[in-house]
């Protein structure tokens, strides 16, 4: 279990679901209750955990106030699947002088998601 855990609202556990398992490989690793429609999901990305709780109006509008980085292969490849899996683009990649590859996406929810990939520094 991760020491920080991530949990987002939705009222849609199937689309973000579906989203994170076939754009960054998530497994379910928890389910609260364990038969029926589930409360939580409890996902795994790599080596972090990722929560997933239904809430019927869970809200929207309202400017993001958390953000998820998500490290990834190659920014360019999973920045091309974003839109068949129901999120949205932002704009094109940037390489950070901090030495990232970054692009800027939204879930189906419309919460916000950084792809990072690794790049040599730039100092």
């Amino acid at each position: 279990m991760s020491t920080i855990q991530p949990v987002i609202l939705t009222a849609d556990h199937d689309v973000l679901l579906g989203f994170y398992t076939k754009l960054f490989g998530a497994e379910e690793i928890f389910r609260v209750p364990a038969e029926g429609p589930a409360f939580y999901l409890g996902l795994r990305i790599g080596d972090t955990d990722l929560g997933l709780v239904a809430k019927e109006n869970p809200g929207t509008g309202a400017a993001p106030r958390i953000l998820l980085g998500i490290a990834v292969d190659d920014v360019d490849e999973t920045l091309g699947r974003v839109e068949a899996l129901g999120g949205s683009v932002s704009g094109v990649p940037h390489d950070m002088p901090w030495g990232q590859r970054v692009a800027h996406i939204q879930d189906p929810d419309g919460n916000p998601v950084n792809l990072t990939q690794p790049i040599p520094a730039q100092f």
